[in-house]
């Protein structure tokens, strides 16, 4: 079994079902003389998960298009609006700089955030595991309905989508590109570090229960789950004082990506050795360099 469908397996039996169903629109504003739509998907068991899509008007010609994943930070009140109103570790919201590029973006609200608060984190997780599922498997099977929708949306170019996250959004979004042949780049902040490494040094229960995935350790490592995106592309930026990816930890991992993408695909790394959890302006404008090539270009 190829490790794509050695970690799909272990993401649980939902993870192959569809993650969202049918959207209705229920907002709109102006962003910078784009459209900032407020949708609304039907989501497993009837729930409804809201999510922004910002995207050129009508008569413009299709765009390319990221999935924007949303960070964690325990700030559970906040979910989708991270693309248009940022975060206090970001340098103020990428929605501004993305109409500047040309470059659209959905941002779909995970579970246990904004209005989907209920049930929480915990309480989801452990649901989920004890029927065999995975809070994580659910989580990205619905960025790879995001990916359905902006795949078949008349305002995307279907083959410049990419991801983009910070922190829990870096992680979605390496994953979902490693197991989603649609996504064409991968920009990653801020969380990309070996784990048994951070088990090692103790540094690992600062990630939330939602990243629980049975069994994934003796599978593959993180390195080598982001190096599935090879031979497309992927930037990662990182600051070694962060919890998340201390040096030790990123060295394993960075170790991993070299000799995925040494067989061919796009490889460029931030680093900051002072940094600590957060997106510095370098960092900003690495990642903005790295999506104007490898999708507005």
């Amino acid at each position: 079994m190829e490790l794509a469908d050695r970690l799909r397996h272990l993401l649980g039996p939902g993870f192959s079902r569809p993650g969202l169903g049918a959207v209705a629109r229920v907002g709109q504003a102006d962003c910078c003389g784009w459209r900032l739509e407020k949708l609304r998907f039907e989501g497993r068991d009837g729930e409804q998960v809201s999510a922004s899509f910002l995207h050129p008007p009508d008569g413009h010609p299709p765009v390319p298009a990221v999935i924007y994943a949303h960070a964690h930070g325990n700030r559970y009140h906040m979910g989708c609006e991270e693309l248009s109103e940022g975060r206090p570790a970001l340098q103020g919201p990428y929605a501004p700089d993305l109409v500047r590029l040309g470059i659209a973006a959905l941002c779909i609200e995970m579970p246990c955030f904004g209005a989907r608060q209920q049930p929480g984190e915990s309480a989801r997780a452990k649901a989920a595991l004890w029927r065999g599922e995975t809070l994580w498997g659910q989580m990205l099977a619905e960025q790879i309905a995001g990916v359905d929708f902006l795949a078949a949306h008349p305002a995307i170019r279907p083959d410049g989508i990419g991801t983009l996250g910070f922190s829990m959004g870096s992680t979605l979004a390496f994953w979902l590109a490693a197991l989603d042949s649609r996504v064409r780049a991968c920009a990653a902040q801020c969380s990309l570090a070996d784990l048994e490494t951070l088990i090692g040094k103790g540094a690992h229960d600062g990630h939330g229960i939602y990243m629980t995935v049975p069994g994934v350790l003796p599978v593959a490592r993180t390195g080598q789950i982001a190096g599935l995106i090879a031979p497309r592309a992927l930037h990662v930026s990182v600051g070694l004082q962060d919890w998340s990816t201390p040096k030790a930890a990123f060295d394993v991992a960075r170790q991993d990506l070299e000799v995925a993408f040494a067989k061919g695909g796009q490889l460029s790394l931030h680093v900051e050795p002072d940094t600590g959890h957060e997106e510095t302006p370098a960092m900003r404008r690495a990642v903005l360099t790295f999506l104007s090539s490898e999708l507005a270009g």
